[in-house]
């Protein structure tokens, strides 16, 4: 039976009993045809993409249904949950198509920020309208229209509910923490970032849905939706990636391998390679940039979009007449290997 993605999952309701969260302990890529068919027959699973609600007797068959494949991963998940009053759902993706659900979104977000897949590398349209405003609390999901009523309660106990968020995502800690990370500010980090092996993001980082690093980085800036981050690359205190979810911009920002955005620069064209933005200059598409040679001579002025993806180029202002110049750069970044060895 083939298998996109599989997981069993815990979650929040809404008092009108939708749903306003999934966690997925251990999301499954591909999982094996053995287990995907055990469960399936387990929870009459027919085919398809679908999101199965459990009550108590369909997660003691699922267990046992794991068990008897060698699934003891998914076998311990199923354990922990025997007698949770929280609802359950098992999530089985037979193709990589648009979600259909929340629990099906957040299945895909889930694998994204569990470094199973790679930001593009999953089909998440359509995925906000089935995303609700939620009330991130100290206390769990709450949903908006349950909120008041919450609050009050818990004042009448003597207590304050703090509302940490009111957005459709969570932050990605409370689900996930990949291995070999530093997070100054976790709240900063929406699930669905993928924030790869040796990354540090520090206090004013940003990384969101869909978007991430590669690898070792230093992340002072922000990741925008969309936007990819190569290994060993540094972005700089208060600098900005243009995202595609506003503007009516179509073209994918990326940042390639090795390179540098400096403190308050802004990026709005796909960067090679080895290259290197100075602090505060911000490069769009659209922006007149001054290609120099070695003797710093002027050699063309072309737009900066056709120097999306070419290596090895330093971006500077010049400070005495204003214009963008653009010129091979000698000296590619190092990150600092004694940040990031102990991650």
């Amino acid at each position: 039976m083939a298998n996109f993605a599989f997981g069993l999952g815990v979650g929040t309701k809404s008092s009108d009993g939708d749903w306003l969260e999934v966690y997925y302990n251990a999301p499954l890529l591909n999982a094996s045809e053995a287990l995907v068919k055990a469960a399936g027959d387990a929870v009459g699973y027919d085919g398809g993409n679908a999101a199965i609600e459990l009550n108590a007797d369909a997660l003691a068959d699922l267990e046992a249904a794991f068990l008897a494949v060698d699934a003891q991963d998914q076998a311990e998940i199923s354990e922990v949950l025997k007698g949770t009053q929280q609802p359950l759902v098992l999530c089985i993706l037979e193709s990589d198509s648009a979600p259909s659900s929340t629990a099906e979104v957040y299945l895909k977000l889930a694998l994204l920020s569990h470094r199973l897949v790679k930001p593009h590398g999953i089909d998440l349209s359509g995925m906000f309208g089935l995303l609700p405003n939620v009330a991130w609390t100290n206390e769990g999901a709450i949903a908006l229209e349950d909120l008041p009523k919450r609050q009050l309660a818990a004042r009448a106990q003597g207590r304050v509910l703090d509302v940490q968020s009111v957005d459709k995502f969570p932050k990605m800690t409370n689900y996930v923490v990949p291995a070999g990370i530093r997070v100054g500010d976790a709240a900063r980090i929406r699930l669905g970032a993928h924030v790869g092996e040796g990354t540090t993001v520090m206090h004013e980082g940003f990384i969101n849905f869909n978007a991430g690093t590669m690898g070792v980085s230093m992340v002072e800036g922000r990741i925008s939706a969309g936007v990819v981050v190569g290994n060993g690359s540094d972005l700089g205190g208060g600098c900005s990636t243009m995202g595609t979810l506003s503007g009516g911009n179509d073209v994918v920002i990326s940042v390639g391998e090795n390179c540098l955005l400096g403190a308050n620069a802004g990026l709005g064209i796909p960067l090679g390679d080895r290259c290197t933005l100075e602090a505060g200059l911000y490069l769009t598409g659209g922006s007149k940039v001054t290609l120099l040679d070695d003797q710093n001579n002027e050699v063309s002025v072309v737009k900066a979009a056709e120097l999306a993806g070419k290596p090895d180029l330093l971006f500077r202002r010049n400070s005495q007449n204003g214009r963008i110049e653009v010129k091979t750069n000698k000296s590619a970044i190092e990150l600092n290997e004694e940040l990031h060895k102990h991650n």
